[in-house]
């Protein structure tokens, strides 16, 4: 334990550094003080350099985005990264610099490549940012020789900021608005071919359209109806010619009959049969008709018409038999009955009824043929109605999709419209000075107050290197536990100095001197660094 605690002491001994102390304090107090004074004097000596500055706030629109939207980029560090480049280029420099004829000193005329590389290693631009990360403001600054230059430059900085800011916000809402009503142009004139295409489809194809397909069969039918109408009618008109073709001929036999004993001819029968045929079918109408029907109307006519002709056959017949009676002539020789104006009366309407009945018959059939014709017609429309339909959604397919793509960028078009008119009233995104270009009144660089410090550490550095050399290059023995380790023997006993007067008024001198130094160091680094805070 003694033996560990002998080694500490030794490890660290407190009386032989105040010895070193007290031998080389010279040694550090004068390196001490010349690294310091080297330090503050080239502080005085470097050409003195002023920092202006500014502080621009990025003020968000002033209307709502809920009512009008942006359509410039909404990433502000992107923006701000363009708008520095630009302001930064060679030509916006070049003129800055032409304009406050800046780095025009020095020994060496400099190049305009060197003087925009000068300047922009004297523009700091630094961004702020809130806690989401979102760029609130920014300071600009700029560093010169001379603290009005740096505040006009500063100045010329931020108009360039804020100017390019709103140039290049209003650039790019017209750029946008302008492509807008571009792609609006093209998608307006697709749409309007389409427009054609289906309208020129549906003129090529009337008739056959989708939305026709209720009328196509209301017509049908309707024609089908028709058809059913007149084919019934030109079946009645055919039984009534052939009804009027036998009647003709009835008469014509009755020509060359002869009477029976009563008067009556033999050729009423076969009027008696026909009235009796026409009779039935106008039962058998009756039971299916109403009296208003067209073929219930027509057998009556014919039913009374042919009674007609048999009550005008009777009366003629009976006389011409009263008359053959008298006068003596045969009643039933041919040429008698063939030059008998009755008889020829009684030919005559029949012979118009039949040409009639014919006409009649002609027109029904045409009536038929056309009817046929046009339900065929529509019934090769209702067959084409599904390849027409298919067709006609392929083309309105592609003109609904058009038509959403004109509708959304007419919209897009009319927004962006509106948010460029708020961007060239400048109620856009904007940048504010709040701070103007300062006129600084201390120099930026350099700072002497923290040469001072720099000083003071390399003049420490200094003496402790030149102290820690003397003391290395020094043979001499000081003390005594270094005396121990030189010899091999223990030492027995020990001769105490012997002090003269002369001696101890020469240590105590050095004494007065090193404190004398130590303070005149201390107070001369106080007093420069004092005049260093002051005058900055």
């Amino acid at each position: 334990m003694v033996d560990d605690l002998d080694e500490k002491s030794e490890g660290f001994d407190l009386q032989r550094y105040l010895g070193v102390v007290r031998r080389r304090h010279l040694h550090f107090l004068i390196p001490l003080f010349l690294g310091w004074a080297m330090v503050w004097v080239a502080s005085w000596i470097l050409p003195p350099r002023y920092l202006s500055s500014t502080l621009i706030l990025v003020e968000q629109p002033t209307m709502p985005k809920d009512y009008v939207t942006p359509n410039v980029n909404d990433d502000l560090q992107e923006r701000m990264q363009s708008i520095t480049q630009q302001i930064l280029s060679r030509t916006r420099l070049l003129h800055i610099i032409d304009q406050y004829n800046l780095y025009a000193g020095g020994h060496a005329q400099r190049s305009p490549d060197q003087k925009v590389d000068l300047m922009r290693k004297d523009i700091n631009i630094d961004l702020v940012r809130d806690e989401r990360n979102q760029i609130t403001a920014f300071n600009v600054s700029y560093s010169s020789r001379n603290p009005e230059m740096a505040q006009q430059v500063t100045g010329e900085l931020t108009n360039l900021f804020i100017n390019e800011n709103l140039e290049v916000r209003q650039q790019q809402s017209e750029d946008t608005t302008q492509f807008l009503e571009t792609q609006l142009e093209s998608a307006r004139k697709t749409l309007a071919d389409q427009e054609q295409k289906i309208r020129e489809f549906k003129g090529q194809h009337v008739g056959e359209m989708p939305g026709q397909l209720a009328s196509n069969l209301q017509i049908l039918q309707g024609l089908q109806s028709q058809l059913q109408n007149e084919e019934d009618a030109l079946n009645t008109a055919r039984q009534q010619h052939v009804y009027l073709q036998t009647l003709a001929d009835q008469y014509r036999a009755v020509q060359g009959t002869s009477k029976g004993a009563d008067g009556t001819s033999t050729g009423l029968p076969a009027l008696e049969q026909e009235l009796e045929k026409l009779k039935a079918q106008l039962a058998d109408l009756s039971s299916h008709y109403t009296d208003r029907h067209p073929d219930v109307r027509k057998l009556k006519d014919q039913i009374a018409k042919t009674e007609k002709m048999r009550d005008q056959l009777l009366a003629s017949l009976k006389a011409k038999g009263s008359s053959s009676s008298s006068d003596g002539t045969d009643a039933t020789d041919p040429a008698n009955l063939s030059g008998d104006p009755a008889q020829a009366s009684l030919m005559a309407p029949v012979q118009s009824q039949l040409r009639s009945n014919q006409l009649e018959i002609t027109n029904r059939e045409h009536a038929v043929g056309t009817l046929k014709a046009k339900i065929d017609d529509y019934q090769a429309r209702l067959n084409q109605e599904p390849i027409r339909e298919q067709q006609l959604a392929d083309l309105t397919r592609g003109y609904e999709q058009s038509k959403v793509n004109y509708d959304d960028l007419l919209k897009k078009k009319n927004e962006s419209k509106m948010a460029t008119s708020m961007e060239l009233l400048q109620q856009g995104e904007r940048f504010r000075v709040v701070d103007a270009p300062s006129l600084p009144s201390k120099p930026d660089f350099p700072n002497r107050l923290k040469f001072c410090a720099m000083g003071l550490g390399f003049g420490f550095a200094l003496g402790l290197l030149v102290a820690g050399a003397f003391e290395m290059m020094d043979d001499r023995i000081y003390d005594e536990k270094e005396l121990q380790k030189l010899l091999p023997v223990a030492v027995l006993s020990e001769i105490p100095a012997i002090a003269r007067p002369e001696d101890e008024r020469r240590a105590r001198g050095r004494m007065w001197l090193g404190w004398a130094v130590a303070a005149l160091v201390s107070a001369t680094i106080l007093a420069g660094s004092a005049l260093s805070y002051l005058r900055g």
